[in-house]
């Protein structure tokens, strides 16, 4: 309990729900008073909901109340109640064990009506699963300060897991000046470095773009349409360019946005290989029923070096590894596998991880210091079969109105580190050429 709680505690009676199901998940809900079996609804505007543990895994997450009047159930024939859409009902009556196990008769029908599951649903807070091995209610005197506590999702390490230039202006201002510097070899032909980024809907893909140009104008933007919506907002092709508001400069660096990854919509793979391969001009319409061929208008039939994609970022939810569609996962590896053959490198933008631990959210230059992204990174990098140098933790600029430094040093660091990936297959392309060129004038003689 001690590593949950902060230690400033109040004169009253609190409420904790703990659940253990049988996927090895624990979860649960917090009141800040007594339960009560009066009647009617519960209003708390400090209650919450909470995952501990997901799969074996510590993953922890918090998930406050949207609707304080009925942060909970106060009716005898129900056991721990939280919302009046049913986000989390855990059983009626009287339930009974079988085999050490407790099939409660409740369920997660409403959940996200009264609490803000930020993205996540039954299946990522409990495995949609109520049948559990114990079912804990303590209800302690002189609880936390709701509004000071902050739940410990993962411990902070003593030093960084992974190398990073120190958090502090000076190292911001120079990742900038790199980057507004940064410029493909001159022997490549190439005017600038295309990134394309691709990810799940509501990942933060067009965000990532968003915070990138944010920061180069020096105040919060939002250029490219983003959001949490049911279908992908990106509906056409865009090579973004990002200008530098101080020296006036455009980088040489273009952000490609395509539609989000999707379950009901899958991306046709040709369609990923000609984007590859620079045959998509910019601002293309994606049309859903009618994919890019080599027959649509615009088609690119001999591209350069310039107009192909030369690193892909892959923009991932850090706090839903564990429930990634199945479907995502295969146009993904399918995508990968067309990349490969290409030789295009490939990174990971791992976002949200401020769901993953409150203290990046409150203190972003913590990213390095938390075992709990430590391990998303390293689930991730399993997942995708790439190093775990090649998964960067960032944070996107979302809920934030001013410009935060050490936010400002995750995405340049994550974008100089693409740029140098760029850099080598543009490199290796030019020795390709270079090498059948040769070969074809020995042919000749």
């Amino acid at each position: 309990m001690t590593e949950l709680l902060n230690q400033k505690y109040r004169d009253q009676l609190v409420t904790w729900i703990f659940l253990y199901n049988t996927n090895n998940s624990i979860y649960g809900g917090y009141l800040s008073q007594n339960w009560h079996f009066n009647g009617g609804y519960i209003s708390d505007s400090n209650a919450f909901l909470f995952r501990l543990q997901y799969n074996g895994s510590s993953n922890p997450l918090k998930f406050s109340v949207s609707n304080a009047g009925c942060a909970g159930i106060a009716n005898s024939i129900y056991g721990p109640f939280f919302g009046s859409s049913h986000d989390m009902c855990t059983f009626s009556e009287t339930i009974n064990s079988s085999g050490g196990v407790f099939s409660q008769n409740g369920n997660f029908g409403g959940l996200g009506g009264c609490y803000n599951l930020n993205g996540q649903n039954s299946a990522s807070f409990a495995n949609n699963s109520l049948q559990v091995t114990d079912l804990e209610v303590y209800q302690i005197k002189g609880g936390p300060d709701p509004n000071k506590t902050k739940m410990a999702e993962s411990s902070l390490l003593d030093k960084p897991w992974r190398k990073l230039p120190k958090f502090k202006a000076e190292t911001a201002n120079k990742l900038k000046e790199e980057l507004v510097d940064y410029g493909p070899d001159s022997e490549t032909g190439v005017t600038a470095a295309n990134i394309l980024l691709i990810g799940q809907i509501g990942a933060g893909k067009s965000s990532f773009f968003n915070s990138v140009n944010s920061i180069f104008r020096g105040k919060i933007t939002s250029k490219a349409r983003s959001g949490s919506f049911e279908h992908s907002l990106t509906t056409v092709y865009r090579k973004y360019n990002v200008k530098d508001h101080n020296s006036g400069k455009t980088l040489k660096i273009r952000l490609c946005d395509t539609r989000g990854l999707e379950e009901e919509f899958t991306i046709d793979p040709q369609e990923i290989s000609h984007i590859l391969d620079g045959n998509v001009p910019d601002r293309y319409q994606f049309n859903p029923s009618a994919p890019f061929t080599t027959e649509t208008f615009g088609f690119i039939r001999n591209p350069h070096l310039g107009d192909r994609i030369h690193c892909v970022a892959f923009v991932l939810d850090g706090s839903t590894i564990d429930v990634i569609p199945e479907k995502i996962l295969k146009q993904m590896k399918a995508m990968q596998s067309r990349m490969n053959q290409r030789n295009i490198p490939q990174v990971v933008y791992l976002t949200k991880l401020d769901k993953v631990c409150p203290m990046v959210e409150e203190h972003a230059g913590l990213m390095f210091h938390s075992s709990a992204v430590r391990e998303a990174v390293d689930k991730i990098a399993d997942v995708m079969g790439l190093p775990r140098g090649f998964v960067l933790p960032i944070k996107n600029y979302e809920s934030e109105t001013i410009l935060d430094q050490n936010i400002d040093i995750l995405i340049l660091k994550a974008l100089k580190q693409t740029a140098d990936f760029a850099d080598d297959y543009m490199e290796e392309q030019v020795e390709k050429m270079v090498a059948e060129n040769g070969q074809g004038r020995k042919e000749k003689e």
